[in-house]
């Protein structure tokens, strides 16, 4: 996606988005940047400076915790697994977006 083309994230949508990847399997940053762009079909980029600072918040929250490990390139990596508690605040968080999405689209269906 060419840098005009790019789409901003409402707030708090990528902690959301980050958690749900985490709920599936524990990844590294690159990993997660990846998983996303994929599964969002390419239209979802997150840069690592806005990935990484995420992180080290949802770890300051509670939400995530981090361990070093081995990726399977043999290279050391911190890989991220979602808490209980971020289990919690995304059931939360999601709860909300789908809220928050159906009001949007009464709007413009309407509007």
């Amino acid at each position: 996606m060419t840098r005009s083309a790019k789409r901003d994230l409402l707030p708090g949508t990528l902690d959301m988005l980050v958690l749900k990847t985490l709920s599936v399997q524990p990844m590294h940053g690159y990993g997660i940047a990846q998983h996303l762009h994929r599964m969002s079909q390419q239209v979802i980029e997150v840069e690592e400076g806005s990935l990484y600072p995420a992180l080290q918040r949802m770890r300051q929250k509670g939400w995530i915790e981090a361990a070093w490990r081995q990726t399977p390139n043999h290279q050391r990596a911190r890989y991220y697994t979602i808490t209980p508690a971020g289990r919690r605040h995304l059931g939360t968080q999601r709860s909300g977006f789908i809220e928050l999405m159906a009001a949007i689209s009464r709007i413009m269906r309407f509007a």
